[in-house]
């Protein structure tokens, strides 16, 4: 057996085990930063640390809390809140205490967040603040078994009128309830992370449905072990790294970046708030961090419109760097692949060193200036997004799994990261791609089930233990994974041309600097058509040198020069396509795309059907009378 079978096999039950195991070994070492809001309100955040030591008398304290409230092994604590260090203190509380995390997105709405508190049965729910809590309060006639909700935000955890007896308290307050508990029960927390065995339930996050009510997929504490042991078995994190984690912790994504931070033991820094992204990155200086490829889109916007608003001179530098940055990447990737040297041409070399010394270095500096790698995840990253910041110093590894897989199935192996792909499978796990395209899955990784939904369940996991992705994908000979598209996602035209609409969409990314969100159509239609998004800030700074600065948003978008401006990207994009994949009209929509009105996943996905639904009007006027092929 080798020493990484051996780890994988070996592994303990459940990551509050691994919590205790590197509490033990380095109590002292700092864990986690947080920002705390200046006294005055004003000025920038003061970043604390919190080390193992100070996280794990928390996190016991809430554990002992928890179970003095009467929760048992694998009841459901739910928690609705955003990124921040309490999030995970009170996740780690819940795993030590043995019971079982339904993760809550904040933004959701009383109505579906009262359906995954009662499909989950879930007995306590950790609220952020009053909001969070005002949603419970008006569906507590649908929540029976909801016994208590805790407030982390002390300010919000006021009882009301109409609240049963002792049904609100604090998180100060659950956490001294604990202390109390362990003074007269030490050995509580201890006893109960002892009694967890690998298969109990550990985590019940709820998919975000583009159609119907969301399921609950059942992550056992061994999901979470396998997945951080398989982490730090790939190599790309050390314990000299700092992580700047921001993605909400509600999604798989976010989870598993919890679970590898406490296998390795590095710093990670935690604020959910995503317009300080660009604030805290030069104050964290991370080694390493995580993002959704909205993220990388959005910064390859700003700069490209920074540069274009510098004058035509400087826009001129920008455009050829960005040449020079995705001819390097590739051929840099190119000669790795062939010869294990990340190397270029002379003259290319000379072009990207004049290049960094004029774009690409501000740009890293912008990111803290000490990023190694960025991992990439939750949808298709451009490629030639994906190649210009790699060519900038910026190494993007796109990796792939799904809530129903723990989030990590493969991940781009460090320097050997090929750009385009997802990398390859992670340590213990196995892929197999199907006659027709779709990529299956088996591994400790791989989800229990749907909660209560047995028969969606064996629609998608086989008794032999392949998952079912529901993506089509491609191999190479060397065990590099392409993703082309989602099984359910993929066009037929009415001429029987299949397309993938996911890769139309994001070259058009790539080309167009405007666009926030576009969406391609053309199933059973005789051509293709899309929804086109742009974003805000780029497209306003566009407008003031155009003649239409002071206009709102959607009247700028709705001027002929944005529609002229538009449709030249959309002329680019179609001189890369095949015929039957080209854009033959589009529509510019009178505002982006959003959360908050279902039209994207919390993780920025797109969900196609709510928009298309949205929008039918606008998708029907570009084929009705037409006779396109």
């Amino acid at each position: 057996m080798t020493d990484t079978q051996n780890l994988i096999e070996n592994r303990p039950p459940s990551v509050a085990t691994l919590f205790v195991q590197r509490v033990a070994a380095t109590p002292d070492a700092e864990a986690y930063r947080h920002p705390v809001p200046a006294a005055s309100g004003q000025g920038p955040d003061e970043w604390r640390s919190l080390s193992w030591q100070d996280a794990a008398d928390r996190v016991y304290a809430i554990a002992a809390g928890l179970i003095a409230l009467g929760v048992r092994p694998e009841e459901r604590v739910a928690l609705a809140s955003s990124t921040r260090v309490e999030w995970i203190l009170t996740d780690l509380g819940i795993l030590c205490a043995g019971a079982a995390t339904t993760t809550v997105y904040p933004q959701t709405n009383a109505e579906e967040s009262a359906y995954i508190l009662a499909d989950s049965e879930s007995r306590v729910l950790i609220a952020e603040d009053a909001d969070q809590l005002a949603k419970a309060r008006e569906r507590r006639a649908e929540l029976p078994r909801l016994r208590h909700v805790v407030v982390i935000d002390e300010a919000g955890a006021q009882p009301a009128e109409g609240d049963p007896e002792g049904w609100v308290l604090s998180l100060a307050g659950l956490e001294a309830r604990g202390a109390g508990y362990l003074a007269e029960n030490p050995g509580a927390v201890k006893e109960r992370v002892e009694a967890i065995t690998a298969d109990q339930l550990a985590t019940l996050i709820y998919t975000s449905g583009t159609t119907g009510r969301p399921k609950g997929v059942r992550l056992p504490h061994d999901n979470w072990s396998y997945m951080a042991k398989a982490i730090a078995l790939t190599g790309l994190v050390t314990k000299d790294d700092i992580q700047y984690l921001w993605l909400p912790l509600a999604h798989v994504f976010g989870k598993v970046l919890t679970s590898g931070q406490i296998e390795v033991g590095h710093v990670t820094a935690v604020d959910g708030r995503v317009d300080k992204i660009i604030e805290n990155l030069p104050v964290v200086q991370p080694t390493y961090m995580a993002a959704v490829p909205r993220i990388f889109e959005k910064v390859y916007n700003g700069v490209a419109a920074k540069a274009r608003a510098g004058g035509a001179a400087k826009y001129k530098i920008f455009q050829w760097a960005a040449g020079v940055a995705r001819d390097y990447a590739k051929e840099s990737q190119d000669n790795y692949r062939r010869t294990g040297s990340a190397s270029a041409s002379l003259g290319l070399t000379m072009k990207h060193k004049a290049a960094d010394a004029l774009v690409y270095a501000k740009l890293r500096e912008a990111f803290g200036g000490r990023l190694r790698a960025a991992v990439s995840g939750s949808a298709a990253l451009s490629p030639e997004i994906g190649f210009f910041f790699a060519g900038a110093g910026i190494h993007i590894l796109e990796g792939y799994g799904l809530t129903e897989s723990s989030a990590a199935s493969f991940v781009n192996p460090g320097e050997a990261y090929r750009t385009g792909t997802v990398g390859k499978p992670l340590p213990g796990c196995e892929v197999r791609i199907a006659d027709d395209g779709e990529i299956l899955l088996r591994g400790p990784g791989i989800m229990e089930g749907y909660h209560g939904l047995p028969e969606k369940t064996a629609e998608v996991l086989e008794p032999d233990g392949w998952f079912h992705t529901g993506d089509i994908g491609e191999l190479s000979p060397d065990g590099y994974l392409k993703i082309t598209d989602r099984k359910k996602d993929l066009i037929k035209t009415s001429g029987g041309k299949y397309i993938a609409p996911a890769e139309v969409e994001g070259r058009f990314k790539a080309v167009c600097p405007f666009v926030s969100n576009v969406l391609v159509h053309g199933a059973d239609r005789n051509y293709c058509t899309a929804l086109i998004a742009l974003d805000e800030a780029a497209l306003l700074g566009w407008a003031e040198e155009n003649g239409l600065g002071g206009k709102p948003y959607a009247e700028v978008v709705a001027d002929p020069q944005t529609e002229r401006l538009v449709e030249g990207y959309v002329q680019r994009l179609n001189e890369t396509l095949q015929r039957w994949q080209t854009i033959k009209k589009f529509r510019l929509l009178p505002r982006d795309l959003d959360v908050e009105h279902g039209e994207l996943t919390p993780s920025l996905k797109l969900k196609r059907p709510v928009v298309e639904r949205a929008y039918r009007d606008l998708i029907e006027g570009m084929y009705t009378g037409a006779r396109e092929a």
